[in-house]
């Protein structure tokens, strides 16, 4: 079951696909669950100090969005 938030506001996710501490399985379902965005890259847990890159790409992407929506 959705949280409420979740029904109203977009949200994304960036899977890291070489997660340890959070497998990505469990990464795939609950941002499945949640109704987000997917993105998915290689990486280690701490994605935004190992791949800032697809990080900033992810934020673009969602700021994009966001500012299109908001301007209708």
């Amino acid at each position: 079951m959705s949280e409420p938030h979740t029904q109203t506001k977009p949200s994304w996710y960036l899977v890291a696909t070489d997660d340890h501490m959070i497998p990505p399985d469990a990464q795939r379902f609950m941002s499945k669950r949640a109704g987000a965005t997917v993105v998915e890259t290689k990486g280690s847990h701490a994605l935004y100090v190992s791949r800032p890159a697809p990080v900033a790409a992810l934020i673009k992407q969602a700021a994009a969005k966001i500012t299109t929506t908001a301007s209708r």
